[in-house]
């Protein structure tokens, strides 16, 4: 089993973010399960997300307290206590980011990889939400779950031409990190 944790703000699309990876899961044919967990329901508050995938029926119910990866949707958020906490010896973190690790100055003990979701998703959809730029730059990292089934869980959610520009998201976000740098054996332990 891989899990996940997303962190993000309100607004970001951060609970559609584990839920549509938990459907791309089982659009792949594995089990994947998704919650949220917030606080004050307000735009621009923190937000986290868990996701678990597996080959296996998943039985865990609890929060994820030691991911093997980490969404964080707004680089600020790398800074607040408690965000890295629990990250697998190993573990990848996806920050949406316009600026290089180098330039983001924070000593993880990880490896970081920036990718400026927000500004992707703002030219392909019209508005800055990273949610599916970074789900794509992850599956592409990890190779995980195939991209296709990214795209038929976003199919479940939009129709028409928002669909195609999502789909033009993903495979535009997907180019442009680095395929299998954090494939699910070779990189992070599973829980």
């Amino acid at each position: 089993m891989i899990e996940i944790r997303i962190h993000g703000r309100g607004g970001q699309g951060n609970v559609v973010a584990a839920y549509l990876l938990a459907g791309a899961a089982f659009e792949a044919g594995r089990y994947g399960q998704a919650f949220p967990s917030f606080g004050a329901e307000r735009r621009g508050a923190p937000v986290t997300a868990f996701v678990r995938i597996s080959a296996t029926p998943i039985r865990r119910r609890c929060q994820v307290r030691q991911p093997a990866f980490l969404i964080i949707q707004d680089e600020a958020l790398l800074h607040v206590p408690g965000v890295l906490d629990g990250l697998h010896t190993g573990g990848g973190i996806l920050v949406n980011s316009n600026r290089t690790p180098d330039e983001l100055d924070i000593t993880t003990g990880h490896e970081l990889i920036t990718l400026p979701a927000s500004k992707l998703a703002n030219e392909t959809l019209g508005r800055p939400v990273p949610n599916t730029a970074l789900l794509a730059a992850f599956l592409a990292l990890t190779e995980l779950l195939p991209q296709q089934a990214l795209v038929k869980a976003l199919a479940e959610r939009f129709k028409g031409d928002m669909l195609e520009r999502n789909t033009r998201l993903v495979e535009r976000a997907a180019g442009m990190v680095p395929a299998g740098r954090w494939q699910e054996g070779d990189h992070a332990a599973r829980a």
